[in-house]
């Protein structure tokens, strides 16, 4: 190294230097960074080359530091502490432990199921921040598409052009029936039962409505409802009020229980999938990988209801 030329150190070189001064021997080194002893020995030539400097003499088959290096030690040891945190953190993320996941969900699922996934994942990753939120079906389409969102879930959603869309879970619309109702006594209510009382219909323009409709078909029933609503939840607030029986998504079920309704299986059977929405070409990180597993388990386990 020319006087007056200030040295370019690599990190790999002060790694070494932070390992020989622990250890005072090139083997022990060696060890510590996972590298063989001559690339150990290799790189203390070459970091005293840059520095112009004597670093370690040998002395009884070890390598005792001079007091150049001991001054040196002394100012970068922050260094290698920054590095050791940089080092976890980067494992941590690699690791899904650690990272900021956003969130978003339609109430049904947003309400019931996400939150006790995202307990989980939470409770066992303390370094884990998160953005959760709850909204309309058309926000959470625009919020995965355009990258404000890691990871989306809805309901009843085949397929869409924007974003990629995974089922996660199939299950089956319930029947919420007011308990003063005749229809809460049955085992189960069909859309015959429900066609001949008073009920809370869901509007044809949603996915939902039209999934009812079709069943009401299939059964040969009228679909004539008295009251028509846009959402499952405002049919299930309704039912609660005496105003009918509802046909709506289990999650929602859960979400409105009540002493004023009792649940009832629907037929015939109205399929519907809880979906997750992730934006297209982007690859998952593990921290969504780690949430899409803990939301698979709750959708396993019992429900709480």
């Amino acid at each position: 190294m020319r006087e007056g030329d200030e040295p370019q150190v690599s990190l790999s070189l002060l790694e070494i230097f932070g390992a020989m001064m622990r250890c005072q021997t090139t083997v022990e080194a060696a060890e510590q960074l996972g590298i063989s002893q001559p690339a150990v020995s290799n790189g203390l030539r070459q970091l005293e080359r840059e520095l112009g400097i004597t670093l370690f003499e040998r002395a009884h088959r070890r390598l005792e530091p001079t007091a150049e290096a001991l001054s040196l030690h002394e100012e970068i040891r922050p260094l290698f502490g920054v590095l050791r945190s940089f080092s976890l953190r980067a494992r941590d993320i690699r690791q899904g432990k650690s990272g900021r996941i956003r969130i978003v969900a339609t109430p049904p699922i947003g309400h019931t199921v996400a939150p006790r996934a995202l307990r989980a994942l939470v409770e066992a990753r303390p370094e884990v921040s998160v953005s959760y939120d709850v909204r309309r079906l058309a926000d959470i389409l625009a919020a995965v598409k355009e990258g404000s969102a890691d990871v989306g879930i809805a309901l009843a959603l085949d397929h869409h052009l924007d974003v990629n869309v995974e089922v996660l879970h199939r299950t089956h619309m319930v029947a919420l029936v007011p308990t003063d109702s005749p229809l809460a006594d049955c085992t189960e209510v069909t859309a015959g039962d429900v066609a001949q009382h008073r009920f809370v219909g869901i509007e044809a323009a949603s996915r939902i409505g039209q999934i009812v409709r079709q069943a009401f078909d299939r059964d040969h029933a009228a679909y004539d409802p008295r009251v028509e609503v846009r959402y499952c939840s405002t049919a299930a607030v309704l039912a609660q009020a005496g105003l009918g029986v509802a046909v709506v998504d289990p999650y929602t079920a859960e979400e409105h229980s009540s002493p004023n309704l009792v649940q009832r299986p629907f037929n015939p059977p109205c399929e519907i999938s809880v979906v997750l929405l992730l934006r297209k070409g982007v690859p998952r990180s593990r921290l969504v990988h780690s949430f899409i597993e803990e939301l698979r388990r709750q959708f396993r386990a019992p429900s709480p209801g």
